[in-house]
């Protein structure tokens, strides 16, 4: 087993090499009229899916006009030309390129090859170009392409962290190198295996570089989680003097189906994001559902195949101040008695406290959601430093922030190109606009193009308002047959945000009926999945207020190296749910499956949840502090979208692991009492 899966992973590797796939980070999203209106646009200007940039120059002093100054663009401009893959430079002198005070211009770049084969190389190059202007003692920043690639592929620790923190939390939790090394290569085996499938893939099709960072972040903490919940029953087996093999074969039997259940679901969860319409999202959910797969397919082959190498000697070099995982004895003497037993007892005993106090502390967390706004991040929010987020300031500075995301106007039909100006004149008069360029028509089609810019930044609430209503407006003078399109990044953002915000309440209530008739099967149980889909519903709302606060309020946002409040990115909550939602049901899962096993080997109400919450609360809070040690070190990326998705993921780890899993859980549990098990055609006792 373990040279299948050796053979596997170095197999696939190979092969994604080999391939040489690259990853693409396509947010088009058919079916919104900004994506409709941008197929349109590419169809009638061949060439607008190359890359584009800008080199944004600003004078400290004197007007960019003088000689020397002057002497420098031009001089850049010849040396960009010269660039490979460059095929047309813009010279500063059109409206929109020099700002009203002739201290900031703009340098086009059109390049003839598209974004995601552009890098680091290529911005050396362009930076090397523009050293004239380095020179002349300008400013110079660089925005769009090669400059956000380039800086999306620096160095990326998180893994590493996360990684590192995990190997101390096992070694603090179980004691034993043996115990701790099992899980985390486990782990590092099913991720890379995850990555190589992944890799293969997009050679084929669109793999995200969100997607391949979600679905490590997401593989490290479902692969810990799942060889946890096996090796804990495995340890605790061995404990009470169980054979070695026979133990792994009850641990697989038992754990293992838990780890298929909750895997199952999570991988259901993420899938079901395909049923939202956009594509991108589609994907991210497909590279987590690989990931999750993987690891359970880990979690019951090759995880049983070390712990029979192991044998004897799980528990062998053990730091000398831990103990291992043992039997639960709830009849110890109080002085000898477990710290989960006691707790577990305290909580099972008196109910009614545990459930009010967890209860107002998950209202208190998720109270923030009721105030989020979706929206779209840009530059402004990219890391302080960053020749990206520079030169969003200087256009904003020069030109006001608008310049940073203009809406595409596309007017479409045989009389697009007669009304166009009459439509750009339009444009001019409406709130909300500072700049309209003159009608473009297409050499093609009969297709029209008009940029208009806003007053406002792209992620501001006004923009979004103008750009919905830009549309309606333009149609009466654009003339009976002509359909009026708004696109570009800034319009697909608002399109994209509508779409969310329509559907995400239909997918919530999908996830949470599949996810209860599974639960139901599994337990043979109403109450069970109807708690478990409520008590899902608590973790996920306390962590949408914990990002709707640090990051849309700005609590801990400096400490986090978020440089300014941002709008919450329309599709990190559906993305978000789906995950959570998922792993909320590992530690329900787990949870459950201990306190049936007591129920059904004769054990009373009570005291079966008692069982289960002492024999699974070490591990849920070992396995908890390691993936939320997983999802945090991924706040050290500077892409602020990963960050949301890290603080968000260990806030829901985090809340379900402590308040819903060691309190809110087992409090319900225990006032239902063999309620809990009654399904209707079935005996509750």
């Amino acid at each position: 087993m373990l040279g299948a899966w050796v053979v596997a992973l170095v197999g696939l590797t190979l092969l994604g090499a080999a391939l040489g796939g690259k990853p693409s980070d396509n947010l088009s999203v058919p079916g919104l009229p900004a994506a409709d209106g941008a197929a349109v646009l590419q169809r009638a200007f061949p060439g607008q899916g190359a890359a584009d940039g800008q080199v944004v120059v600003r004078s400290v002093g004197a007007p960019l006009a003088a000689t020397a100054d002057r002497d420098a663009v031009l001089a850049a401009a010849r040396d960009l030309r010269r660039v490979p893959g460059i095929a047309s430079v813009s010279l500063p002198g059109p409206p929109g390129t020099v700002s009203a005070d002739g201290r900031t211009a703009l340098i086009g770049i059109e390049w003839s090859t598209l974004p995601q084969d552009l890098g680091p190389a290529d911005l050396e190059r362009v930076r090397a170009a523009a050293r004239p202007l380095e020179a002349a003692g300008l400013e110079v920043a660089y925005a769009g392409s090669p400059a956000v690639q380039a800086e999306a592929s620096g160095t990326d620790w998180s893994a590493l962290v996360g990684i590192v923190a995990a190997v101390v939390i096992l070694l603090l939790a179980f004691g034993s190198v043996v115990t701790m090394a099992i899980p985390v290569v486990g782990a590092l085996v099913s991720v890379g295996t995850a990555l190589a499938v992944l890799t293969v893939l997009q050679s084929v099709t669109d793999v995200s570089e969100v997607g391949m960072t979600l679905a490590v972040m997401i593989g490290l903490g479902v692969s810990v989680d799942y060889a946890l919940f096996v090796v804990t029953r495995h340890a605790q087996q061995m404990d009470e003097g169980t054979d070695v093999i026979d133990s792994i074969a009850r641990a697989t039997a038992s754990a293992g189906r838990a780890v298929i259940v909750a895997g199952g679901t999570v991988a259901i969860a993420v899938l079901g994001l395909a049923a939202v319409g956009i594509p991108f999202v589609t994907r991210l959910g497909q590279a987590a559902a690989i990931a999750v797969v993987v690891a359970v397919l880990a979690a019951i082959t090759l995880l049983p195949a070390a712990l029979a190498i192991a044998g004897k000697g799980l528990g062998r070099w053990r730091l000398p101040f831990v103990s291992g995982p043992r039997a639960v004895d709830l009849d110890a003497p109080a002085d000898r008695m477990h710290g989960w037993a006691r707790w577990s007892l305290a909580v099972t005993r008196r109910p009614w406290p545990y459930l009010v106090a967890s209860i107002m502390v998950l209202v208190a967390l998720a109270l923030p959601v009721f105030w989020m706004e979706l929206g779209q991040v840009d530059a402004g929010s990219d890391p302080p430093g960053s020749t990206t987020r520079e030169a969003y300031h200087l256009i904003a500075t020069g030109f006001g922030p608008g310049f940073n995301g203009p809406v595409q106007v596309v007017l479409e039909g045989p009389r697009a190109k007669a009304h166009a100006e009459d439509v750009a004149q339009r444009a001019r008069d409406l709130a909300g606009v500072i700049e309209v360029s003159p009608p473009v028509a297409s050499p093609v089609d009969d297709v029209a193009l008009i940029n208009v810019v806003p007053s406002g930044a792209p992620s501001s609430p006004r923009t979004t308002d103008m750009v919905e209503r830009l549309p309606q407006r333009l149609r009466p003078v654009a003339g009976a047959g002509t359909v009026v399109y708004a696109t570009g990044a800034t319009a697909i953002g608002v399109d994209l945000s509508e779409r969310v915000a329509e559907r995400l309440p239909w997918f919530i209530a999908a996830i949470i009926l599949i996810s209860f008739v599974l639960l139901m099967f599994e337990f043979r149980s109403l109450l069970v999945p109807l708690q478990a889909a409520l008590m899902n519903l608590f973790s996920v709302g306390a962590a949408f207020g914990v990002v709707v606060a640090v990051f849309q309020w700005g609590f801990l946002r400096s400490q986090l190296g978020v440089p300014e409040a941002v709008a919450i990115e329309a599709w990190v909550p559906m993305i978000m749910f789906a995950i959570l939602f998922g792993l909320s049901m590992d530690y329900e899962v787990f949870l459950l499956s201990r306190v049936r096993d007591a129920w059904l080997d004769g054990e009373g109400p009570h005291r079966s949840v008692a069982i289960g919450l002492a024999s699974t609360a070490r591990v849920i809070t070992a396995a908890a502090l390691v993936m939320v040690s997983v999802f945090l070190a991924f706040v050290l990326t500077d892409d602020v979208i990963v960050k949301m998705l890290g603080v968000g993921l260990a806030t829901a780890v985090l809340v379900d692991a402590t308040i819903i899993r060691l309190m809110l859980a087992p409090a319900l549990l225990s006032i239902f009492g063999r309620w809990n098990w009654w399904l209707p055609g079935r005996r509750a006792a």
